[in-house]
């Protein structure tokens, strides 16, 4: 994978000179890394999380300055209750078109002491931590960066690098004296890994702000191979919780087994049934009225380079769910995930007892075709016809003691999937921009991960197309976030490339 890498590498950097924009920022960025990193280090020493708003506010206040320090009318709207969109406009005299650039500024929420070093504290290590990282100092101004050099922090990759890569392009054509040629927005949004609840109020309240011929969405990694991906859609995303009762409180599992009903053995049970070996899920009508792909979208998932080996390589993997069918072919199906189990103490805290209750949380990815609600009702159907009586709140007493089996779901809010067509003449253009920047590009239907495209999509009517430029292994949503310095100076050739379309 490394071989394909490089040569990707050199290929992009060769085509990027074709691209004028992206010729000048590369220009710019060999000038200014030192000015251009401790600006991304401020920003990033800012805790992000989503639910945290007195800092919240703090990262929506530093970016409008940052984008009124380049002359950018910006301004934060918000919705009652909700976290600042951080909003910004160039308009372009006799432009006939608008493109709005998307990003993110809030992170995951995190714990301290899992990260190697405080995830609001940046540090810029030699390669990855896992292979041995050292934190190094900043070099000089004026002294070059090593491009395989790692920057971590919480944000680092998802998702403030696109907004430093996008002003710091912006800095770079203007200095070159290239002119935007469309009418510019930026809409930074604060509450994306909170599940994006108030964007649609927001740009549903605000349609003339930030209606756009175009959005451009600046999120997610590259491909794995380190060449750049233009995604034209994404999964939908929902879930539930769901706990199952056993006794009232934990019981010795030696008076009691074989007698009392273990709550971690029956979820385990009805997990199980949910899914056969292959990954196939087996809840009735769950695949039920899925959009095919088209022959366009089938052709470039054919065409997308080989991955899978490197991959299991690299995450070491004996085996895949789904084999032989590839990743990029899987991720256009829809999925359902356990993402987390809890039922009593393991390992040295384990007692030998009956559990007294088992909780499992599902995310589910949909795809064209499918309804977030109505997927979840099939999923709860599935557990009703496996003998559970299911309640949408905490059971009591006399209700635990008049059914056999108890089941309390909580479902989740979800985004049903969103795909922009391929051959769109604007969706066609971006692929040719792209390509002049950052040379071949790997094109797919859409991404495995999802993003808001449904609350973008449903109050503009306007067309979506995904750009990433974070490194695949960025430790994304997980601690020791990281950017790959060489990521960055990529997206900041991108960005100028995508403003001057």
């Amino acid at each position: 994978m490394k071989q394909v890498l490089i040569l990707a590498f050199l290929a992009s950097a060769a085509l990027a000179q074709s691209n004028p924009a992206a010729q000048a920022a590369r220009q710019w960025r060999q000038q200014h890394e030192r000015a251009i990193i401790d600006e991304f280090i401020a920003l990033l020493a800012i805790p992000d999380v989503t639910r945290d708003r007195d800092n919240i506010e703090r990262n929506a206040d530093a970016i409008a300055r940052m984008l009124e320090r380049r002359g950018v009318a910006a301004r934060l709207v918000t919705v009652p209750g909700s976290n600042p969109v951080v909003f910004g406009e160039i308009r372009t005299p006799g432009a006939s078109r608008t493109i709005v650039f998307y990003a993110h500024y809030d992170g995951q929420p995190l714990d301290p002491k899992e990260w190697a070093t405080p995830p609001f504290e940046p540090v810029l290590r030699d390669k990855p931590f896992q292979d041995g990282g050292k934190p190094i100092p900043l070099p000089a101004a004026g002294q070059p960066f090593d491009p395989e050099w790692r920057l971590y922090a919480r944000g680092s990759g998802d998702d403030k690098a696109p907004i430093a890569a996008m002003l710091t392009a912006l800095d770079a054509i203007r200095a070159a004296g290239i002119k935007t040629r469309s009418n510019i927005k930026f809409a930074f949004e604060g509450e994306e890994e909170g599940g994006s609840p108030n964007l649609e109020k927001i740009l549903d309240a605000n349609r003339e702000l930030f209606a756009g011929d175009l959005w451009l969405m600046c999120d997610g990694p590259v491909y794995q191979t380190g060449q750049q991906q233009i995604v034209f859609g994404a999964r939908g995303d929902t879930g539930l919780d769901i706990t199952l009762y056993g006794p009232r409180y934990e019981l010795h599992s030696g008076h009691y087994g074989n007698w009392a009903l273990n709550p971690a053995m029956m979820l385990a049970q009805l997990l199980a049934s949910m899914k056969n070996a292959q990954g196939r899920v087996t809840i009735d009508h769950f695949y039920d009225g899925i959009t095919p792909l088209t022959p366009l979208e089938k052709r470039a998932i054919a065409q997308a380079p080989e991955i899978d080996p490197g991959l299991m390589r690299e995450f070491w993997l004996g085996s895949t769910e789904g084999a032989p069918a590839r990743l990029n072919e899987l991720v256009t199906l829809p999925a359902l995930n356990v993402r987390g189990m809890a039922s009593s103490r393991i390992g040295n805290q384990a007692s030998n007892v009956i559990p007294a209750t088992a909780t499992a949380s599902l995310d589910i990815r949909l795809v064209p075709g499918m309804d977030a609600r109505q997927t979840t009702s099939r999923v709860v159907d599935h557990i009703r016809k496996q003998g559970f009586f299911v309640v949408d709140k905490e059971p009591d007493a006399d209700l635990r003691r008049s059914h056999p089996k108890v089941a309390f779901v909580v479902v989740r809010g979800g985004d049903n999937a969103v795909r922009t067509p391929m051959d769109l003449p604007i969706a066609q253009e971006t692929i040719r921009v792209v390509e002049s920047a950052r040379g071949p590009v790997v094109k797919l239907p859409n991404m495995g991960g999802s993003l808001p495209l449904t609350s973008i999509v449903r109050p503009l009517g306007t067309h979506v197309i995904v750009v990433p430029i974070a490194n695949h292994d960025d430790n994304q949503h997980s601690f020791n976030e990281n950017l790959r310095l060489q990521n960055l100076w990529d997206g900041i050739e991108l960005m100028a490339a995508l403003l001057t379309m």
